[in-house]
């Protein structure tokens, strides 16, 4: 037994060296409840545990979706870059009762050197007693409990309000399509919408990220195993925060693995069918790259290149272009599944090896004809 206890006592130390021992600290005059040291010990255990949340022991699996979420956004805000870990300190700042087995805290992670403090982070969490032990929650259930609910196939939205958001069924629409096109697996996604980024993440818990800073319209996604949480804050007629180009990233890599995607195809593959940065459509797309490339028609050394064209704060790259035609010709002839064969060649190599090997196996094309059936695609287009 005696052996047995110190193999599990250094099995935890090795596991505090590899992942990292986060230490909560009461802020001073912080009013803690009886059994503040086990509440403390729970919080620092959930946000110790290494991936995958799933496995996390101080989350109970009917909040996994949104606490794993949140869970994320709070990795690593202990660290100012690479070289100053452990800059910013974790305090609990705040402990609200919310009955007999749970309260409502608060943790801000606040740094300095010397200085005006700085702070990076303010996160609202649920902790949850039950059976004796501590779990700790996004509050994003119980801050939309009286919201309107819609369902359409396994899609099911969360709205404040009840206008019609254009853009957003789009956006619905676009990603059914997608599943479908992709023959992914049934998995439920929901998604919450409100008009401001800010309050859309402090729905999850997360008060404020200096990440975030000023931004007003965006969209975040995370998954787990037969779960998709999606939190968009935006205006209703702001395109980017409903971007179908990312929308195809999303749904493509929860069916294939980015260990295996080369991302100039995958991105040649969202331009083909989800436009870019939600101002243009694959034909706008085309025909600016044609405009940029005027009578320049080494195809090869624009794709080797990888140009910037396009608007300064909307840009495009001429490989991604090229991958979008060459990916539109497979599919016209091979059929979806040799366009995801062709993406799935491998990480993007130097030399592009395995992108060319990749590329003569399905089309035929080499790097030797590579300009001349380039030149076919973009004439035919």
């Amino acid at each position: 037994m005696i052996k047995k206890g110190i193999i599990i006592a250094c099995i935890l130390l090795l596991c505090s060296v590899c992942y990292g021992q986060m230490h909560v600290i009461p802020a001073k005059g912080i009013v803690l409840p009886k059994d503040s040291t086990a509440l403390i010990n729970a919080i620092e255990g959930f946000l110790s545990r290494a991936k995958p949340n799933k496995d996390n022991p101080y989350i109970l699996k009917e909040n996994l979706i949104e606490t794993s979420a949140l869970l994320d956004e709070m990795k690593g805000m202990q660290n100012a870059g690479a070289t100053k870990p452990d800059f910013y300190k974790c305090y609990l700042s705040n402990v609200s009762a919310l009955d007999s087995n749970g309260y409502i805290i608060q943790l801000s992670y606040l740094g300095g050197d010397g200085q005006a403090p700085v702070l990076r982070a303010v996160f609202k969490i649920l902790a949850l007693k039950k059976d004796g032990q501590y779990y700790l929650s996004s509050p994003l259930k119980r801050n939309t409990l009286t919201w309107n609910k819609q369902k359409t196939g396994n899609f099911t939205v969360y709205r404040n309000t009840t206008d019609k958001v254009q853009l957003l069924d789009k956006y619905i629409k676009t990603a059914m399509e997608f599943d479908k096109k992709l023959h992914a697996n049934n998995y439920i996604t929901q998604i919450y919408y409100c008009y401001n980024f800010t309050d859309a993440m402090a729905l999850l818990g997360e008060d404020y990220k200096l990440d975030y800073n000023s931004l007003a319209n965006d969209n975040n996604s995370w998954f787990e195993p037969g779960d998709n949480l999606q939190i968009i804050g935006a205006n209703k007629d702001d395109k980017v925060a409903f971007d179908l180009h990312d929308l195809w990233h999303n749904r493509l890599h929860h069916v294939v693995s980015t260990d295996i995607i080369n991302r100039p195809i995958d991105e040649g593959c969202a331009y083909l069918y989800g436009g870019s940065w939600g101002v243009y459509t694959w034909q706008t797309v085309f025909e600016t790259f044609k405009t940029y490339m005027g009578t320049d028609h080494d195809w090869l050394k624009a794709f080797t290149d990888h140009r910037r064209f396009g608007g300064a704060k909307t840009p495009l790259y001429t490989d991604y272009v090229i991958n979008a035609l060459i990916a539109q010709k497979i599919e016209k002839e091979k059929g979806f599944a040799q366009v995801i064969a062709f993406l799935s060649c491998g990480k993007k190599q130097p030399d592009n090896a395995n992108y060319f090997t990749a590329l003569e196996k399905i089309t035929g094309i080499t790097k030797t004809t590579f300009n001349a059936e380039i030149e076919k695609l973009v004439m035919e287009k």
